[in-house]
């Protein structure tokens, strides 16, 4: 079980809402450095492990300047992020460039800033050589196909367009070897949002393996294997969060158990999680603004899945408290909807939840990671404020909202 709470109250909500209007985003600093720390310590056995924030979550230099003090590095997808991790501060092989699909622009902007890349198919060699050059470290994304089951969001690996097959990680480290690269990593992505942390361990040993297959096949010693992100997070209050200091104990058994005896140790450990660090700290702030009574009963808010696409996108649950009245009983069946020109722009359907007034503040829990950073502008919304309730309860403006002028701004 989860105890879903609030860094704020509902006097201290108001205060920020006088200066800063519905809808928003908020971050909570604090619990976002102390779950990092958490993270990196269940690891702290592992040689040089590394947390490599999955920028996509979560874009927003400010919040990457936190984790930077906190030791993390970045791990990007594209020519923004790069910049995003720039203007942050972090550097060189503190990034992790993991794209597919990838433009020229981005791999030369990857390799000028010093950062990992990390190769998404075997035909990208040529490509990299071509327009970016050779660079000192490498690394390859594996996708085991009929090997590993995916989940609900990844699906199988046989259908997913990431990662290189098993014989063409062979063929690609070899082929890098004989242009000189000395320095190797391995990645492969094949769960996310996922609460089994088996899976997570699945990984580890599956990276494991190939560690040891290509040391005896190649003669090549990794210099790393990146876990990649994927641990899940409870957005319903009857899950239990990942225990990060128990899953960090069962991949040293398997690290104690595959890499050392091999002759692999010390063998690098890099993640790339994302949800796990910042989405229980972020928080949708909206007004209801409407009641409606059809065939069902309606709650209308002033944010809608422009402002948080997940529960459209996939179905998801978010927790939802009614500030006020979070001891009130959860007596009405509500969907609790946004204003688009879309049926399923709902954050819950048929939600117990309690009486719900307008002008009541609702607070949409978990909304820290994939929240804002999958706005978008269709019907003509404009994306909301992202506000950092910082460690002394201050609150900082961390990225403003869009205005018309800026819709107008592109057209020509």
């Amino acid at each position: 079980m989860t105890q879903k709470t609030l860094p704020f109250s509902k006097a201290e909500i108001e205060k920020i809402i006088a200066q800063y209007p519905t809808p928003f985003h908020i971050y909570d600093e604090k619990g976002i450095r102390e779950n990092v720390r958490t993270f990196i310590k269940a690891f702290s056995w592992a040689p040089g492990f590394k947390e490599y924030f999955a920028v996509k979550a979560t874009p927003n230099p400010h919040i990457l300047a936190i984790l930077k003090e906190e030791g993390c590095g970045t791990d990007c997808s594209s020519l923004p992020e790069l910049l995003l991790s720039e203007k942050a501060g972090i550097l060189g092989e503190e990034i992790m460039f993991t794209s597919n699909e990838t433009p020229a622009a981005e791999y030369i902007k990857a390799k000028k800033l010093g950062a990992i890349i990390n190769l998404d198919d075997i035909t990208h060699i040529p490509f990299l050589e071509k327009h970016a050059g050779i660079p000192e470290i490498i690394s390859f994304r594996y996708n085991p196909g009929p090997l590993r089951k995916g989940n609900l969001i990844i699906g199988d690996p046989v259908e997913s367009k990431y990662g290189l097959t098993r014989p063409q990680m062979f063929e690609a480290l070899k082929q890098m070897k004989e242009k000189g690269v000395k320095r190797f990593g391995i990645h492969s992505f094949v769960i996310s949002n996922e609460l089994n942390s088996e899976s997570y361990v699945e990984t580890a040993r599956m990276l494991f393996q190939l560690a040891i297959d290509f040391k005896k096949e190649l003669g090549i010693k990794l210099e790393f294997v990146n876990f990649s992100g994927g641990i899940g997070i409870p957005y319903r209050p009857d899950q239990t969060a990942v225990d990060l200091t128990a899953l960090g104990q069962k991949i040293k058994a398997e690290y104690k158990a595959m890499i050392i005896p091999n002759g692999l140790d010390p063998l690098k450990i890099f993640a790339e999680c994302g949800r796990m660090i910042t989405g229980p700290y972020g928080y949708l702030v909206t007004t209801a603004i409407h009641r409606k009574d059809i065939y069902k009963q309606y709650i209308g808010l002033d944010a809608s899945m422009a402002n948080l696409m997940r529960p459209a996108l996939y179905g998801a649950y978010h927790h939802i408290t009614v500030m006020g009245k979070e001891q009130a009983p959860c007596d009405h069946s509500y969907d609790v909807v946004g204003s688009l020109c879309e049926n399923n722009d709902k954050f819950a359907i048929n939600r117990e939840l309690p009486k719900i007034d307008t002008g009541d503040i609702l607070v949409i829990h978990d909304a820290g990671a994939h929240g804002h950073a999958m706005g978008f502008n269709y019907n003509g919304k404009l994306r909301s404020a992202e506000l950092l309730l910082k460690e002394d309860k201050t609150v900082k403006l961390i990225r403003r909202a869009e205005t018309i002028d800026d819709y107008f701004a592109t057209l020509v």
